[in-house]
């Protein structure tokens, strides 16, 4: 069974800095492509950040390219996202998810998380 579990969210200054982690489980974790998405109230869930599964590359959403990173950690079958310079336009839950780069799309579309909450203000 496909499980994802996010944490690591919260309120935060616009700014500052947040580290989300997802834990994965249920499928091969090292020889996945990973990915963050995130949904803002009234909005559809977008795509973030995804990397390859040896962590070698990494692409972005051009609105955090540059103030957002993504990382991974195989032996913990957990990704991460760091969040730095946080705008009020981050605030969202965010996801984790496996991704597949043929079809530009989240690889488990049914199992989806809890999410965590990120809000961004002063």
């Amino acid at each position: 069974q496909v499980q994802f579990v996010e944490s690591g969210g919260g309120l935060v200054q616009p700014g500052g800095s947040l580290r989300l982690s997802c834990a994965a489980s249920g499928f091969l974790f090292s020889y996945s492509t990973m990915s963050w998405y995130r949904q803002a109230p009234g909005k559809e869930r977008e795509l973030v950040a995804f990397i390859s599964s040896s962590g070698g590359s990494t692409n972005y959403a051009d609105s955090v390219k540059g103030r957002f990173t993504i990382s991974r950690d195989n032996s913990k079958n957990t990704v991460y996202l760091r969040m730095n310079s946080l705008k009020p336009e981050d605030t969202a839950v965010y996801y984790c998810n496996g991704y597949d780069p043929g079809r530009g799309a989240p690889y488990y579309r049914s199992s989806w998380g809890q999410g965590t909450q990120v809000t961004v203000s002063s």
